[in-house]
């Protein structure tokens, strides 16, 4: 059996791959066996079918490799596409470095260059010239409202029109057919092809002279022929192109997509019947804006676009850094020139041109533009393959930098060893009025150790009297800081608005009280409430703020600690609902809370400034401290767990439970128990008989005869209940803080509204 596996293997061998190994083995012997053509570094055919060429160093060339593919089908010629290529969908890309894709259209200069320029750099290098080619070529084609001119050439498809007028009159639009003639009645057949536009109006008037006087003629040209031109060599598209009479060689440039990656631009021909009738440098165009050699295309014109020539690249501080084509001798100035010159930054002392010696290795060496000198680099004349790369100009910046209270702070230059103290204060316009006698100079120096740096002291009034050894040299970079006077602030102002009769922003002194503040702006008015007094100060906002925000990041992280193994590994599926009920209630209360905005409310106590004279709520006003003084209040506000939180006028004669059953009496999760009322002052009391004998007011005042538990301007608050399963501690206090945040603003807005 096992010899019969092995004979059956072999058949298989013989009968399949056999015949295959031996197909593959006839190409391989066409293309490199004895006899054959050779294939030095030919290169891989990667996964994919990407060609990975190997890179030849300028000056050199490609090694011919023999094209064993499968080459595309000829063009096809079709009467209704002006690109007779069968290729109906171009794609005007920017040929620009991407060394991504080995299959980029781009040439092995240009490969060379890549390995050459920072990563940055990379994508705007181009070889100078492609970017015109990009767009569509419609753009580019001659209009048919373009007037003819005299020496244009009549041919077969143009249609004429003539005019005749006086002893005879007559219109006639005649086409030029394939014998190049044209029929008029009465006058017989007129041959024209070959005639300029001048030619054919005097021989149609020499024609008609033959058979009629005493007339006047105008002969104008209508719909014009359509040309085939043939554009070979080194184009993006070459092939056979019908085009419009009037088309010239930049047109049938355009359609053909210009010179390819390895395609010239300065050495185009045009052939007529086997002649070079123009030869047309692209460079004039884009560079002069020079278009004369820009010959009008006849029928069956050849565009040959040879091989590139000799290319010279620059990048770095020049205005069009490119690859460009060199036509004739041209030294390193000349290639700067065609780029635009050096920038405003460029600098001179320093050129850097890479070049191929021998086509063996790469060099570097650098030059000076500066030296004019025969051996200077800007005299040497380019190789094929050189890239220049010009510098910025070297940062030399020998500053000091003034700070503090002086007329115009900034950096300033400096002389070194020259330039004193003195000067660079009288350059930063003089001390400010409120400048301190002290001027502290830190400077750094560099030591083998490192950095040392050390601070000077000096006074300023005696820098600027001249004194010697005050007036010390400035160094560069040292940093020249004059001090201010101490906690100096040129007005502290405050906001006082609402009930009173001067109310405003005042400026205020140190240690200026709340009673002088209220003495200042002339008091209370007769609608004041000086018990809703809202008074607010910048600095407890930014606390309170800062406190919310921390809750909310500890929320937040809480919530990141709840995760799915932390329900998974409940005891019961009870409480696994219990979890995610918490870590859902969290994140809505995360999402409120990030929404709070602080207000910065201080619950002090307000009266008249006699009366608020000389005591604990006599506050010591601060920089953007406000006071609100609100109207009589007239309403009651209930809000939290009832069935209608809203506001109701106030009545003396109604307790807190009245209240409450007007707003529909206790929702399901309500804590009658935890029932609070927060004042109009701010203050919170609990419900319970004792509160009269507690309150701020009451006591500071002694006002108890008018004070109620419920007064205009308060709010009753009827908390939630809580849940009191494991975990909901932290979420309890989070909803309390919330809760207490929510409720001081409602009170707040019922106040001032």
């Amino acid at each position: 059996m096992r010899k019969w596996g092995i004979l059956l293997c072999c058949f298989v061998f013989i009968f399949f791959f056999a015949p295959f190994a031996m197909a593959q083995t006839a190409v391989l012997d066409g293309v490199g066996g004895s006899g054959g053509i050779a294939l030095p570094n030919v290169p891989d055919v990667q996964e994919g079918g990407q060609i990975h060429a190997p890179i030849v160093l300028p000056g050199g060339s490609a090694p011919d490799i023999p094209d064993i593919f499968p080459s595309q089908p000829e063009n096809s010629i079709s009467p209704s596409s002006s690109h007779e290529t069968g290729n109906d969908s171009a794609h005007y890309t920017e040929e620009t470095i991407d060394t991504g894709d080995p299959a980029s259209n781009i040439d092995e200069f240009q490969r060379f260059i890549t390995g050459s320029l920072p990563e940055e750099r990379l994508t705007r290098i181009q070889r100078y010239g492609a970017g015109f080619f990009r767009n569509p070529p419609s753009t580019f084609a001659p209009g048919d409202t373009v007037p003819v001119r005299p020496d244009y050439v009549i041919g077969p498809g143009d249609e004429i029109r003539i005019n005749v007028w006086g002893m005879v009159e007559g219109s006639w639009v005649e086409t030029v057919d394939r014998q190049g003639a044209i029929t008029i009645p009465r006058v017989g057949v007129i041959g024209v092809a070959g005639m300029t536009f001048e030619e054919l109006r005097y021989a149609l008037h020499q024609e008609f002279s033959k058979y009629y006087s005493n007339y006047e003629m105008n002969v104008t040209l209508g719909a014009l022929k359509s040309i085939k031109v043939y554009v070979v060599g080194n184009a993006k598209r070459p092939g056979a192109y019908t085009v419009s009479s009037l088309a010239t060689l930049v047109n049938v440039l355009l359609q053909a997509g210009g010179p390819d990656s390895n395609g010239s631009m300065r050495n185009i021909t045009v052939k007529r019947n086997d002649k070079i009738v123009a030869t047309f440098d692209m460079y004039d165009l884009l560079m002069k804006g020079d278009k004369t050699k820009d010959i009008r295309m006849m029928p069956e014109d050849v565009v040959f676009i040879p091989v590139v020539g000799p290319q010279a690249a620059i990048v770095g501080n020049v205005r069009r850094p490119a690859i460009y084509e060199l036509k004739n001798p041209l030294n390193v100035e000349g290639l700067i020139a065609m780029a635009g010159g050096m920038t405003a930054t460029g600098y001179k002392g320093r050129v850097q041109m890479m070049r191929v010696v021998d086509q063996e290795y790469r060099t570097i060496f650098e030059g000076d533009l500066k030296r004019l000198s025969k051996n200077s680099i800007g005299s040497t004349m380019l190789n094929d393959g050189d890239f220049l790369r010009i510098f910025s100009v070297i940062e030399r910046q020998c500053t000091v930098k003034v700070a503090g209270p002086v007329a115009k702070p900034g950096i300033f230059s400096i002389e070194p060893n020259v330039t004193k103290l003195k000067d660079v204060l009288d350059w930063a316009g003089g001390l400010l009025y409120y400048a301190a006698d002290d001027v502290e100079i830190t400077r750094v120096e560099a030591t083998p150790q490192g950095p040392k740096t050390h601070q000077l002291r000096v006074n300023a009034k005696r820098v600027l009297a001249g004194d010697p050894s005050e007036n010390i040299i400035v160094q560069m970079n040292d940093f020249i800081s004059v001090r201010a006077i101490p906690n100096w602030k040129l007005y502290k102002r405050v906001e006082i608005y609402g009930e009173v009769k001067y109310p405003g922003v005042y400026p205020i002194q140190e240690e200026e009280t709340l009673s002088s503040l209220l003495t200042r702006a002339g008091g209370f008015t007769d609608r004041a409430y000086p018990r809703g007094a809202i008074f607010t100060r910048a600095s407890v906002k930014a606390a309170q703020q800062r406190q919310v925000d921390e809750m909310a990041k500890r929320m937040e992280r809480e919530l990141l600690a709840v995760n799915t193994n932390e329900m998974s590994s409940a005891l019961t599926s009870e409480e696994a609902k219990i979890l995610q009920s918490e870590a859902e209630q969290k994140r809505h209360l995360l999402q409120k809370m990030k929404e709070i905005q602080a207000t910065g409310r201080i619950a002090t106590l307000v009266a008249e400034p006699g009366v608020l004279k000389g005591t604990a709520y006599d506050l010591v006003l601060e920089e953007g401290d406000a006071l609100y003084v609100p109207a009589n209040p007239s309403t009651v506000q209930v809000i939290g767990s009832v069935l209608n939180p809203s506001a109701f006028i106030y009545d003396k004669r109604l307790s807190f439970k009245d209240y409450v059953l007007m707003a529909g009496g206790y929702t399901s999760e309500a804590s009658p128990a935890r029932i609070y009322v927060l004042k109009a002052d701010g203050t919170a009391m609990r419900v319970k008989p004792s509160a009269r004998e507690v309150t701020p007011w009451v006591k500071e005042f002694n006002k108890g005869d008018d004070w109620n538990l419920i007064e205009p301007g308060d709010a009753i608050v009827v908390p939630q209940k809580m849940a009191s399963y494991r975990g909901m501690r932290q979420t309890r206090d989070y909803v309390d803080m919330l809760y207490k945040v929510a409720v001081t603003a409602a009170s707040i807005h019922n106040i001032t509204k």
